[in-house]
């Protein structure tokens, strides 16, 4: 393998939505930084089972629908 070609791991705090803190190893920021993250596996409705509304604000989907209505959708 060739020397100094890999990044650089180390320890950073990684903050859930629920404001739980685990110390994981990475190549994110630097020694010690902490990652807040917006969704984690604890809020979002893919591994929570739940279901989420769709934002339709600009009517695309219901342009899209209107479109596409005679196909069986």
């Amino acid at each position: 393998m060739k020397k100094d070609i890999h990044p650089d791991y180390h320890m950073i705090d990684v903050k859930m939505t629920d404001g739980t803190v685990y110390q994981t190893r990475s190549t994110w920021g630097a020694e010690g930084d902490s990652l807040s993250l917006d969704i984690d596996p604890s809020s979002h409705p893919a591994w929570t089972g739940g279901s989420s509304r769709l934002m339709d604000t600009g009517g695309r989907v219901s342009r899209f629908k209107n479109k596409y209505a005679g196909l069986g959708f």
